[in-house]
C-alpha cells in the first residue's frame, strides 16, 4: 500500500501533532442530522464563510452521516488540487447522482482512467487555435446579443440582465461548439434554456440531500426535471447526429473539424480511444450546463462591478472603443489586446466568483496541514476566503482591476503561481473551457460598451446584490437599462 500523503501550506513549516477530523472546531449540530438543519443552501458558501470567522482556516461541518472538511486557505487547497487524481478526486456522488438523472457523467464529474481519456477529447477541440477558429461564430451570435440590447434601448424596456446573458451563452456554445443554431436571443420560447435551468439546481440540491428520497419517490418537481432531461438528451442526440452527417459528407472535417462536436467526435472514433458516442454526449451536457450559468454569472457581475464603479467603467470603455471599435471590427486580434477588459473579468472572479465552493474527495487516508483525513472524505475549499485578506490584496473588497495589470499582462498575471484567486481550478483538473469563457466574457462586455452607455443596472432586492448558490453563484434580480450610443 502506498503511504499516506502529508500535504502542507506551501511556507513548508511542519504542522503540529496530527489531529482527527472529530477534533476539528465546527458549528454544533443535532443527533443523526448534524449541521443539515443550519444550512441554507442557496447562501451556503457566506455560512461557511462566515463560520471560518469563527472557527478559524480548517474546520468540520456535518450532513447526516457525512462529515466534511472545510478549508479557507488557497495554499493547502491548491495543493490538493494539484494532487488529482491520484490523491484527490471529483467527488463520486456528483458523477452517481447524474448517472441516475440518465447521463453520462462527462469531463466534469469522470474520475480515473475515463477522465484521462475524456480529458483528451475535449482538449482536442478547446485549445487556442480551435477556439479562434469558432469567432465568427461566437461574433454572430454577439450580434444578436447587441440587436436585442438595441431593441430594448429604443423602448426603453428594462432587461432581464441574467436572463439574456444565458441566452447569449446558450447560443454561442450550441454555434461554436455543436454547430448548432438554436438562437434563443431572437425568440422568447428557449425551451432549451429553460430545460438547462432545471437541470443544475436539482443536481446540487440532491447532492446536499441527506435521503435520496426520489429514488423511491416521484414529486412533481422530480417528474418535471425527468421531462426536461428528456428534451435535453433528445437535443444533444440531434446536435451529435447533425456533425456526423457533416462529417460524412465532407471527409475533410475530420482534419479541420469546424466546431468542439466535431473535434470531439474525430477524437472519440480514432482507434484506442475508448470513447464512443455516449462519452461525447455527456461532454454536450457539460458545456451546455456549466458554459451556460459560469459565463453568464460572471458577465452580469462584472456589468453590475463596472456600472457601481465609473472609473474603471469609463477606462474599460476607453479601451474597447480605443482597440476593438464597434462589433463589426471584432477580431480575435483585437479582443486579445483588451488587457483591461480582461482585468476587469479577473477582478470580477475573484470579488464573485461563480465557484465560491470547490470539493475534492480523499482517494485514500491522507492528511492536510495538520489533519488527518480518512478515505473517501470530501474537503470543501472555499475559494473566496483568502482573497478577500489585505495580506493578499490590499484594499481587498474594492474592484481595483488594475492590480491584474502586471508586466505580462492579465494572463500572465491571473496564471502565476502566486495568485490566490483561482476561477479556473488549479492543476491537471483545470477548466478546459477557460479560454472560451473569457473570449465570450470580453465580447459581450466589448459590444456592450462600444454600442451603449449605461443608466442603470440595479437589483430588485435593494443596493446589495444578493448572492445565490445553485451549483453556480449569481446575483439576483439584476436588472439593466441603456442608451443607444450614435
Amino acid at each position: 500500500m502506498e503511504p499516506e500523503t502529508r500535504l502542507m501550506p506551501a511556507s513548508g513549516v511542519p504542522p503540529p501533532a496530527l489531529r482527527r477530523l472529530d477534533d476539528l472546531p465546527g458549528p454544533h449540530g443535532l443527533p443523526v442530522l448534524g449541521n443539515a438543519l443550519q444550512i441554507r443552501p442557496a447562501r451556503m458558501h457566506q455560512q461557511f464563510e462566515a463560520w471560518s470567522k469563527t472557527y478559524g482556516p480548517l474546520f468540520r461541518v456535518q450532513l447526516g452521516r457525512r462529515k466534511f472538511l472545510v478549508m479557507a486557505d488557497h495554499e493547502l487547497m491548491g495543493a490538493a488540487l494539484r494532487e488529482r487524481p491520484e490523491r484527490f478526486r471529483r467527488p463520486l456522488l456528483g458523477g452517481r447522482i447524474t448517472r441516475e438523472m440518465g447521463f453520462d457523467e462527462g469531463l466534469f464529474f469522470a474520475n480515473d482512467d475515463v477522465w484521462r481519456r475524456q480529458r483528451r477529447m475535449v482538449m482536442a477541440g478547446l485549445d487556442p487555435g480551435h477556439i479562434k477558429a469558432y469567432f465568427p461564430s461566437l461574433l454572430k451570435v454577439t450580434r444578436r446579443l447587441q440587436t436585442r440590447w438595441q431593441t430594448a434601448a429604443r423602448s426603453g424596456a428594462t432587461i432581464d440582465l441574467q436572463a439574456d446573458l444565458m441566452r447569449f451563452t446558450v447560443d454561442a456554445i450550441a454555434g461554436l461548439a455543436f454547430g448548432a443554431d438554436v438562437n434563443t436571443l431572437s425568440s422568447d420560447e428557449d425551451v432549451i434554456q429553460q430545460h438547462l435551468n432545471k437541470i443544475f439546481p436539482a443536481l446540487f440540491k440532491r447532492t446536499l440531500s441527506m435521503l435520496p428520497y426520489w429514488r423511491y419517490l416521484r414529486l412533481p418537481a422530480d417528474r418535471a426535471l425527468d421531462r426536461s432531461v428528456t428534451e435535453v438528451k433528445a437535443a444533444i442526440r440531434g446536435f451529435i447526429a447533425q456533425a456526423r452527417s457533416r462529417i460524412e459528407a465532407d471527409p475533410s472535417l475530420r482534419e479541420h473539424p469546424g466546431n468542439l462536436l466535431e473535434a470531439m467526435i474525430n477524437a472519440a472514433d480514432a482507434g484506442g480511444s475508448g470513447m464512443n458516442d455516449h462519452d461525447v454526449a455527456g461532454n454536450v451536457l457539460v458545456m451546455l450546463l456549466a458554459g451556460e450559468d459560469t459565463t453568464a454569472n460572471t458577465l452580469a457581475w462584472m456589468i453590475h462591478l463596472l456600472h457601481r464603479n465609473p472609473p474603471a467603467l469609463q477606462r474599460a470603455r476607453e479601451e474597447v472603443r480605443r482597440i476593438a471599435g464597434e462589433p463589426s471590427q471584432f477580431t480575435p486580434e483585437r479582443m486579445a489586446r483588451l488587457d483591461y477588459l480582461e482585468a476587469c473579468a479577473h477582478e470580477t472572479m475573484r470579488l464573485k466568483p461563480v465557484a465560491p465552493l470547490l470539493a475534492v474527495q480523499a482517494v485514500r487516508a491522507t492528511t492536510l496541514a495538520d489533519v488527518e483525513i480518512p478515505a473517501d472524505t470530501v474537503v470543501l475549499g472555499l475559494m473566496r476566503h483568502d482573497s478577500l485578506l489585505d495580506r493578499h490584496f490590499p484594499h481587498p473588497n474594492d474592484f481595483l482591476p488594475e492590480r491584474w495589470l502586471g508586466d505580462g499582462g492579465p494572463a500572465q498575471a491571473a496564471s502565476s503561481a502566486k495568485r490566490v484567486s483561482m476561477p479556473f481550478g488549479a492543476g491537471p483538473r483545470v477548466c478546459p473551457g477557460r479560454y472560451l469563457a473569457l473570449l465570450e466574457i470580453k465580447m459581450a462586455a466589448a459590444m456592450l460598451l462600444s454600442s451603449f452607455d449605461i443608466d442603470s443596472v440595479d437589483s430588485s432586492s435593494g443596493a446589495d446584490v444578493p448572492e445565490k448558490l445553485a451549483f453556480s453563484m449569481g446575483p439576483v434580480g439584476l436588472r439593466m437599462r441603456l442608451r443607444e450610443r450614435r
